[in-house]
């Protein structure tokens, strides 16, 4: 993603753009829950309840930032649908970044 980093936020990989803001997260059995995800940004509480009723085996509430409207979405699935995964952290990307960017990068 344009202008993306990578730093370590509270023990898991994250990744940023300018001004820090984080658009996903990499977790990997996070406080032992044995799945391997990417968190993502949603554009809110709403949007994470549809994705996790759609697809519960793939999306899930994360800890500590769910309530935040984050979705965590599955890697460690047999069958993970990467085009998914890519255009949901397309998504997220698009909801931190500042409309500068966004209109550089439309």
């Amino acid at each position: 993603m344009p202008h993306a980093a990578e730093k370590k936020s509270h023990g898991a990989t994250a990744f940023f753009i300018e001004k820090g803001k984080i658009f996903a997260y990499f977790a990997h059995n996070h406080h032992g829950d044995d799945r391997t995800a990417v968190l993502i940004k949603a554009s809110g509480i709403e949007e994470q309840e549809i994705l996790i009723e759609a697809d519960p085996a793939l999306h899930y509430r994360p800890a500590y930032i769910g309530h935040k409207g984050w979705v965590g979405i599955r890697v460690d699935q047999q069958e993970s649908d990467w085009d998914h995964i890519a255009d949901r952290i397309e998504t997220s990307w698009r909801l931190v970044a500042p409309r500068k960017l966004l209109e550089r990068f439309a």
